[in-house]
């Protein structure tokens, strides 16, 4: 597979995993870029499975930005999805899903790293656990620990966030 080929086959995927990692779209374009780069770069002659490999070097550029500004950085989030080309809807449905995108992209980023990174390659990048786990180079359970653990937190954090719309919504 020559270069571009490999650029337009893993685009998306690539940039999926990059943007609900860092949540923020000008990040995520750059870091895309930057992987493809060091794809291009590199001798593939050894690589059996190029998706999984791509998503292991995006994912550990992900983690080396975030790593570097662990100690604050705030940036605007905005949706991918809200980018992507959708069926005529009402206005109210638009909004309405727009506002929950956006809902599930803040509690997608109060996810601590290493879990947002597993449940972002499970149910984003649909990886399966065991590409996960080799391309993450960890345990199969821990994979599925992980995701456990990742869905678990986010139940509970939609679960705040909604009993905090309705107590909101009782006071006006």
């Amino acid at each position: 597979m020559n270069d571009r080929e490999l650029f337009e086959a893993y685009k998306e995927q690539v940039y999926h995993l990059c943007y609900y990692m860092m949540q923020n779209r000008a990040d995520a374009e750059d870091l895309c870029q930057e992987v493809f780069v060091k794809a291009m770069l590199a001798d593939r002659s050894q690589v059996r499975e190029l998706k999984p490999w791509l998503l292991r070097i995006a994912s550990n550029e992900c983690s080396s930005v975030l790593r570097r500004r662990k100690n604050g950085w705030a940036k605007e989030l905005r949706a991918y999805l809200l980018t992507r080309p959708r069926a005529s809807h009402s206005v109210e449905e638009i909004v309405d899903q727009r506002e929950v995108r956006m809902e599930f992209q803040q509690l997608y980023g109060k996810l601590p790293d290493k879990i947002r990174m597993t449940v972002i390659l499970r149910y984003v990048n649909d990886l399966t656990v065991p590409e996960i786990a080799e391309m993450l180079g960890i345990p199969e359970g821990t994979v599925k620990s992980r995701l456990n653990r990742g869905t678990k937190l986010l139940g509970r954090m939609s679960a705040f966030h909604e009993k905090e719309m309705i107590r909101n919504e009782s006071v006006l």
